[in-house]
């Protein structure tokens, strides 16, 4: 997540030197495209980790240090 982002809520992901944008609720690639292993991954982990991306989206806009979120396993 990048600080002064604008709504609907996202984050970003880098792969392959491509920058992929995933919106939050609903969990949707808003931008960019990943192949469907990757996708399949991404969404699981955002789904785990959901309340924690919103909890960080919050932080950002407020100008606070995001909390780290863990990978999968």
């Amino acid at each position: 997540m990048f600080y002064q982002e604008h709504h609907p809520a996202h984050f970003h992901v880098v792969y392959g030197g491509k920058s992929i944008v995933v919106g939050i609720d609903p969990i949707v690639i808003m931008k960019g495209e990943l192949p469907l292993n990757l996708r399949s991954r991404l969404f699981e982990w955002a789904a785990i980790h959901q309340a924690e991306l919103r909890a960080n989206w919050e932080l950002a806009r407020g100008q606070r240090p995001l909390l780290q979120i863990k990978g999968l396993d």
